[in-house]
């Protein structure tokens, strides 16, 4: 006597059992939002995992000021290699301890045409002061160190006139050259600009009062 087979389930939703074509769709059905669970699952992992990475490397990553992780330049090295090249000599401001510098270097070969010394500084305030000399420099070259903007007034400054250029107030955007200082002695046009405030500027003006009055600079 053969044992007795099992009827098939009757599937609730039907009310009656399913047909071999209707059980191989559910299955697969039920395969596929298993692997849809699973995908999101794994972006949802990745997303966490990522997001833990990018914490950990803001943590440990140093930030401040760029400029302070940076080597200070020896811009009086570099004036001393390169002096005798123009025919004037490198002006080298001597300020007091908290001044860098962040660029030192002899401009030549330019598409201006005029050679020019250029050092860039840092203030003890975190501000930024440009100290450019050029050599046999026209009204157009000085107009491009300066923004191409309008002079606002004089200034002395321990004997030496300086021509201000001051749009701090103006709201433009000059780049580095909120505000500029520029003489001429010699053969050298001298310039200052940047965004420091005049009481820095006027540090530098005088650190290179002396330079400038051997240069033939004066009022």
């Amino acid at each position: 006597m053969s044992p007795r087979t099992k009827p098939p389930a009757v599937v609730a939703e039907l009310g009656r059992p399913e047909t071999p074509e209707e059980t191989a769709a559910r299955k697969a059905e039920n395969s596929a939002n298993h692997r849809n669970r699973q995908t999101i699952n794994n972006l949802v992992y990745s997303l966490i995992a990522t997001l833990a990475l990018v914490a950990v490397i803001v943590l440990v990553v140093p930030r401040g000021n760029p400029s302070a992780t940076r080597p200070a330049v020896d811009y009086a090295a570099a004036a001393q290699q390169a002096q005798g090249s123009e025919p004037d000599p490198l002006l080298v401001p001597k300020l007091p301890s908290g001044w860098t510098s962040n660029n030192a270097e002899l401009r030549t070969k330019t598409a201006d045409r005029v050679d020019s010394w250029y050092i860039g500084l840092i203030t003890p305030k975190q501000q930024f002061i440009g100290v450019t000399q050029g050599f046999g420099a026209n009204d157009s070259w000085v107009s491009d160190q300066v923004a191409k903007s309008v002079i606002t007034g004089t200034r002395d400054i321990d004997g030496i006139r300086w021509d201000v250029y001051d749009h701090r107030a103006s709201g433009s955007d000059d780049g580095n050259v909120d505000y500029a200082l520029v003489a001429h002695a010699g053969d050298s046009t001298v310039i200052l600009s940047g965004t420091a405030d005049d009481t820095e500027f006027r540090t530098v003006a005088s650190s290179l009062v002396g330079q400038i009055h051997s240069l033939g600079g004066g009022k």
